[in-house]
């Protein structure tokens, strides 16, 4: 079988498929056109999020049984054209998963002691002790929307912290020893943090908005290490402004590129952004939630496992 490699990942992959009698070949550069000129020559491909695997793509890789997405989601594929052409989907969720429950806990407590706030203010030579007086996550009720690997790794984190965790999510029967599954509704009266660790679907995206935010009982805060698109920036920041949402940790924003690799499809800042990136109570990272050095092997790993299950 011959494998074509569209973005670069930890050396293992490739190596290991080598040993396993696969043909490896590499193309991080071409242009989308140029690899459709190609791809009826390969029976697999691998990708992170270089650019979308839509139907026109798909109908030219004539010869192809899989796609391995190196990453968690496989929103940049035409799933059900691909499986309706007997395409097997290969996705690793389960190589990330440490890496983004780990981030969303650094986010939230990072949030509740305002570390970014105090190390800014020391380093301009300001001492100020209870203007950054914290609030401590004992006692307090999270709520996760979405109850797959990235929210079970997070609410396993939780467990040593004295919290309440309560997660909803369209699939029932998804609660654990970690996680009471819960309704919509009662997430809402209960939750003083709300941590969203869903795919992008037509469910989910503009997920978060001011009708949303304005269901809940409390006063709360906002992490999301999930995609960008869930939540509309300019309703989180009227709902910031107002003390609704009392601050949030942001590691994927609606402005990104499809890609990922890159923040906006175009050079001028939305005023939403603007206000995000002076907010003394938001934290914000690059889409590194996942993007581990443990991680970026243990993704690897498991895409050559599950191609040996399937293939070998």
């Amino acid at each position: 079988m011959k494998i074509l490699h569209l973005d670069t990942n930890h050396p293992l992959l490739i190596n290991q498929l080598n040993n396993l009698g696969f043909t490896n070949d590499e193309d991080y550069t071409s242009s989308k056109a140029v690899i459709e000129a190609k791809i009826h020559n390969y029976d697999g491909f691998i990708i992170r999020s270089r650019f979308k695997i839509d139907a026109n793509f798909l109908d030219k890789a004539t010869k192809l049984k899989f796609i391995g997405r190196v990453g968690a989601g496989l929103e940049n594929i035409d799933c059900d054209y691909a499986e309706s052409k007997g395409i097997a989907l290969i996705a690793a969720p389960e190589g990330n998963r440490n890496a983004v429950g780990e981030h969303a806990l650094g986010m939230l407590l990072s949030l509740f002691n305002k570390l970014n706030k105090a190390d800014k203010e020391v380093r301009n030579g300001q001492w100020l002790r209870e203007e950054n007086r914290g609030i401590e996550l004992d006692g307090k009720t999270v709520g996760l929307i979405g109850y797959g690997n990235m929210g079970k790794s997070f609410a396993k984190k939780l467990r040593g912290f004295n919290v309440d965790v309560l997660c909803y999510d369209i699939k029932p029967n998804v609660g654990d020893e970690n996680c009471q599954q819960v309704s919509l509704q009662e997430l809402q009266e209960k939750s003083d943090v709300l941590s969203l660790h869903t795919p992008e679907t037509s469910r989910t995206k503009n997920m978060i908005n001011s009708d949303f935010i304005s269901a809940f009982k409390n006063n709360f805060w906002l992490i999301n290490t999930a995609r960008g698109t869930s939540v509309i920036t300019k309703d989180l920041v009227s709902a910031l402004k107002s003390g609704k949402i009392l601050g949030a940790g942001l590691d994927v924003l609606e402005y990104e590129k499809s890609s990922f690799e890159n923040l906006f499809s175009e050079d001028k800042l939305p005023n939403a952004f603007q206000y995000l990136i002076n907010a003394e109570n938001v934290i914000l990272s690059p889409h590194v939630a996942g993007w581990t050095v443990e991680s970026n092997e243990k993704l690897s790993q498991t895409i050559v496992n599950k191609i040996i299950t399937k293939f070998c």
